[in-house]
């Protein structure tokens, strides 16, 4: 694929006071380019409790095809363009939540504490059309 249909793919991934900051970092920079650059924010939940927002853009087309490629080693590629139409809103962004768990392992699965969101190219910027740029690049 010459070119890629997103105009950037955001990933995060939030720290909780019960786990190892530069574990929950792997994990997130599993499916980033060497080079990326990541954001940390620290903030306080309800109670207190000390909250780490690990974030990162990519928006070079050379990056971008490392993240999906990343999503498409391992995370179950079928059962997301089978979801396509609950993953990709009126804005034209694509949604996925990955595990962290397997990405500190070096895997890509669907789960829960990596969200990823990308802007899906689409012209016109209409639901349609992103879901068919979603679909080709998935």
């Amino acid at each position: 694929m010459s070119s890629v249909p997103f105009h950037y793919i955001d990933l995060r991934a939030f720290c909780y006071e019960t786990e190892a900051d530069d574990r929950v970092e792997s994990a997130l920079r599993y499916f980033l380019p060497e080079d990326a650059e990541v954001q940390r924010a620290e903030s306080r939940g309800h109670n207190g409790d000390r909250i780490v927002v690990f974030s990162a853009r990519v928006e070079l087309a050379d990056d971008l095809r490392h993240v999906l490629e990343r999503l498409r080693e391992g995370a179950d590629i079928d059962r997301l363009r089978d979801e396509l139409d609950d993953r990709v809103t009126e804005n034209c962004e694509f949604f996925a939540h990955l595990d962290k768990q397997a990405a500190f392992d070096g895997e890509a699965e669907l789960g829960d504490g990596i969200s990823l969101r990308a802007k899906v190219e689409a012209y016109p910027a209409k639901r349609e059309a992103a879901l068919e740029n979603a679909r080709e690049a998935l």
